[in-house]
């Protein structure tokens, strides 16, 4: 299901207009990424609760052009990092120059200044320089030498990594994880929709022709308001049964922490407001509960894959009572 569906919003009516202008990029990115319309979703949902995504799959598959266009349609900031064994948390973060002219140091900010930063391959930087990013994605600033910068707001982070090739890699920490509101897969799109695509992008990038169709301004007042979307004790009550069953689960060494029910709550907030409505439905944490829960908890074998992982999540999902 997507966004575009619906049509219709009882959200305040200063919100209205910052709604229409969401679906419509909801709209326009269906047009440019084709058969990903769970995952244009997802990250708009992401968008909204101000959380950062973690997409994992091969190259090749519109993860970076997703990006691209979302920054285009809502006019934000863009900037792409590729990330590698030599690169350097400055190179990240920015650092102190020495101006000789002036004969003093200036701080000269670096990609993370911005409303969306895309990190490829971040599996492929070194620890030290991976951990650059937690502070940015969990606080929205960063620290450099004893001094602390705001980050622009609305920020977010969207991070891929090839699960496919491991030799070279430095895979993320738990702790890392964590700070993603969303871990996703994009995978290869479906015959006819790659068939469109060859057609219509033969000649030109779609990208390069998309216009804003909404302010960064307006992605703000939204945001503000999934904070106040309204939550029923009966959905905050299934959220912590999620959690609890993930503790007990005996396929888990490690079960969702309580930042991670935060998370989820967060996340069916904002799928709630981008549906055009102002509470929630155990609908929306239910759609989420993987996406958010299945890299915030360690199996009992530390070589399962993250596909594992989504499984026995899925299978809490599918046995724990949903309220009425």
């Amino acid at each position: 299901m997507t966004a575009a569906k619906d049509t219709e919003s009882n959200l305040p009516d200063e919100l209205q207009l910052p709604w229409k202008h969401l679906q419509e990029v909801s709209v326009r990115l269906r047009q440019v990424i084709r058969g990903k319309d769970d995952v244009i979703e997802a990250v708009l949902t992401a968008l909204l609760a101000e959380g950062s995504v973690l997409l994992e799959d091969v190259p090749g598959v519109g993860k970076t052009t997703l990006a691209k266009s979302v920054s285009r349609l809502i006019d934000l900031e863009y900037q792409r990092i590729q990330c590698t064994p030599d690169l350097l948390p400055a190179d990240i973060l920015g650092g102190p120059i020495y101006l000789q002219s002036k004969g003093e140091f200036e701080f000269r900010p670096g990609p993370v200044f911005c409303n969306l930063l895309v990190a490829d391959e971040v599996n492929r930087a070194s620890p030290r320089t991976q951990s650059a990013l937690l502070e940015a994605m969990a606080e929205s600033q960063v620290t450099i030498d004893g001094a602390r910068y705001d980050l622009k707001h609305p920020f977010m982070v969207i991070a891929t990594q090839n699960p496919a090739g491991f030799e070279g890699t430095f895979p993320l920490p738990e702790s890392q994880l964590d700070r993603f509101l969303l871990r996703l897969s994009m995978d290869y799109p479906d015959a006819e929709s790659e068939i469109e695509l060859l057609l219509e992008q033969s000649e030109s990038e779609p990208v390069v022709g998309l216009k804003p169709v909404m302010h960064a301004d307006e992605l703000i007042l939204l945001q503000n308001w999934v904070r106040r979307i309204r939550t029923d004790r009966k959905v905050a009550s299934y959220v912590v049964a999620l959690a609890t069953a993930t503790r007990q689960d005996t396929r888990l060494r490690v079960g969702c922490s309580p930042r991670g029910s935060k998370m989820l709550l967060r996340a069916a907030q904002a799928r709630a407001v981008l549906r055009g409505r102002d509470y929630v439905l155990p609908d929306d944490v239910q759609h989420f509960a993987t996406l958010v829960l299945s890299h915030r908890v360690s199996t009992r074998h530390g070589t399962a894959t993250s596909m594992e992982a989504r499984q026995i999540i899925a299978s809490i999902v599918d046995q724990t009572p949903i309220p009425v």
